[in-house]
């Protein structure tokens, strides 16, 4: 008789095989450099520091994909690593089922109507929009470098009240997710606050990502809003470094990473709202 996890189990593949039909189209092959960025924010996103900032700040820095193109790119690039980040974290921490479907659909559904805003934004829209996301990002890197995030409790369930906040919650980190403000520091703090033990957040934050981000990427597929190449080029280096991080590193003293990303995802922030400004001073 299969149980709740097997069937959650079942429907994350699911997902990961209709992303993959809506994906794989025809797109062109991916370069070594969007390989490695791929690998590297996907190991570190699997150890805890997340992917979706950093990403956008190399994107940013480096110039690989427009302004405009950044949030479609960072939701279908990472979507097939995040999608086995999930496997691996449900099966190995043992969440409250209804806690997690509950948590997960809600993330869903906000997406769907976030993805749909930001696919239609303007470039200037996005620019400011992912301003604003990654100074939010920058702010909750810091903090957690700074201790000054909740502790959490011990719990693995929510229940009543909490349950209600907790699925609120998700739809509007959900929605916030598709314009690249990433989901593991929001949700990190939303568990925490609500009394669950901090690890909680792994298999909520990666099953919510696994089912959102192929919602949100359809959206953005069929308005030709993301860059191919770049996008592949996440996904192919991503998947072996969830594997390696998970299977193998396991952990890591992640500090000094942090402060970096603190000051390259700032920078980036302030870049992306300059453009946003000189867009606007053209007009």
């Amino acid at each position: 008789m299969p149980t709740a996890r097997d069937i959650l189990f079942v429907a994350l593949g699911l997902f990961g095989a209709a992303y993959s039909w809506i994906w794989f189209t025809g797109k062109g092959r991916a370069p070594i450099l969007e390989l490695v960025i791929g690998f590297v924010t996907n190991f570190f996103d699997t150890l805890g520091i997340g992917s979706f900032a950093p990403t956008a700040a190399i994107f940013k820095f480096r110039k690989i994909v427009p302004d405009e193109q950044i949030p479609g790119t960072l939701n279908v690039g990472h979507t097939p690593p995040t999608i086995l980040q999930a496997f691996l974290f449900i099966a190995m921490v043992k969440v409250d089922m209804l806690t997690l479907v509950l948590m997960i659909s809600a993330a869903v559904i906000g997406a769907w109507f976030g993805a749909g805003i930001v696919a239609g934004l303007s470039r200037r829209k996005v620019q400011i929009g992912m301003g604003v996301a990654l100074l939010a990002a920058a702010v909750l890197f810091l903090m957690k470098n700074l201790s000054l995030l909740p502790a959490g409790g011990t719990a693995m369930i929510l229940q009543n009240w909490k349950l209600a906040a907790g699925v609120v919650g998700s739809l509007v980190l959900g929605a916030l997710m598709t314009l690249g403000i990433g989901l593991y520091a929001p949700c990190m703090i939303l568990v925490s606050l609500l009394g669950m033990d901090p690890t909680a957040a792994f298999p909520i934050m990666m099953g919510s990502c696994a089912f959102l981000m192929p919602v949100a990427s359809a959206r953005f597929i069929r308005k030709d809003c993301y860059a191919p190449r770049a996008s592949l080029g996440l996904a192919l280096g991503g998947l072996p470094a969830v594997l390696i991080a998970v299977l193998i590193v396991k952990s890591l003293p992640l500090t000094a990473v942090r402060w970096l990303v603190v000051v390259a995802v700032t920078y980036a922030a302030i870049t992306m709202l300059r453009s946003a400004r000189e867009s606007d001073s053209r007009n």
